[in-house]
């Protein structure tokens, strides 16, 4: 269905380097815990434009910003994930880091040091409005709103995405960053996003609501399509104030959760494009997910495109 010329998905956002460090049970303070440890291409913006070309949508380009350091290394990696990179190279500031501490128990559950380098320093500057030529939907990196500087890029991305009719999604990447940043601001900096993707965590920390059902249906008043990702327990699609769906998830044996909403959230954009229903889209992401969490990193299989489900999206 998405036939050459359909249009463009443009993502903006963080390009890091990912240290997993695969442990099993506590960590030995004070002296040696053995790991199984990876370095791979990662960041929250990259691996949703990953996905969402391994997921089928032909046209996927990335804004992102890295250090001279690990440009070239970036820029090979998406280029081989289908994925057409514009990546600012940042001259005084190192290409980000996150060390990824994954207990390879049964949740595979995983813990970040962030070190958000040139990933954060994406400014007004490194905007144009030719950006958005060819492109049907725009999807911005929550993490960009933890930083002065990129919080302005996200203000001039959403302005000139208003003014050619250009609808904007948005998932809000950190749980932590956002109490940091605060509630009241953060739904300020994203009035005119048509579709917020949080986690469980971050929807009932944007609402103050313990139960995530109740929490995805508030910030449908706000943002007009909310979809909650709720990990093994999959994904509440609510708009106008009420969950619409449910979705289960798609069951998986975890090696590494690290990802897995990035996944989601790829998937299910290449989806949306397609013209399906939300909820089918979600259902989409969440098999997305699962086939994150089988394997180690936030990316999937370079050089391969899926069709999944009953979905065909290319």
């Amino acid at each position: 269905m998405n036939a050459p010329g359909a249009g463009a998905l443009l993502v903006v956002g963080d390009v890091v380097t990912d240290v997993v460090a695969r442990h099993r049970g506590p960590l030995a303070s004070g002296t040696d815990t053995a790991a199984a440890i990876r370095t791979v291409p990662g960041g929250a913006g990259a691996n949703v434009a990953c996905w969402a070309a391994h997921w089928g949508w032909a046209d996927v380009r990335l804004l992102g910003r890295v250090g001279a350091d690990g440009a070239a290394w970036h820029e090979r990696e998406l280029t081989a994930s289908g994925v057409r990179p514009r990546l600012v190279v940042d001259p005084d500031v190192p290409t980000g880091t996150v060390i990824c501490l994954v207990d390879t128990g049964a949740s595979a559950e995983r813990t970040f040091l962030t070190d958000s380098g040139a990933s954060l320093r994406l400014a007004p500057g490194d905007w144009s409005n030719a950006l958005l030529d060819g492109v049907v939907r725009l999807h911005l990196s929550g993490y960009l709103l933890f930083s002065e500087q990129s919080r302005a890029l996200v203000a001039a991305a959403l302005e000139s995405a208003r003014a050619r009719g250009v609808p904007v999604s948005l998932d809000p990447a950190s749980a932590g960053f956002l109490a940091e940043l605060g509630v009241d601001r953060f739904l300020a900096l994203i009035e005119g996003v048509d579709v917020l993707l949080p986690s469980r965590d971050e929807a009932c920390l944007l609402t103050g609501l313990p139960d995530p059902a109740d929490a995805a249906a508030k910030l449908s008043r706000h943002v007009p399509l909310v979809v909650a990702k709720q990990g093994a327990e999959g994904a509440l699609v609510a708009e106008a104030g009420a969950v619409r769906a449910r979705v289960p998830a798609t069951p998986a044996t975890p090696r590494d959760t690290t990802g897995a909403g990035d996944a989601f959230t790829g998937a299910f954009l290449a989806a949306l494009l397609v013209g399906v229903e939300p909820a089918q889209a979600a259902a989409e992401g969440c098999r997305a997910g699962a086939a994150a969490v089988a394997g180690v990193g936030g990316r999937p299989p370079s050089g391969t495109r899926q069709n999944r489900g009953a979905v065909k999206l290319d």
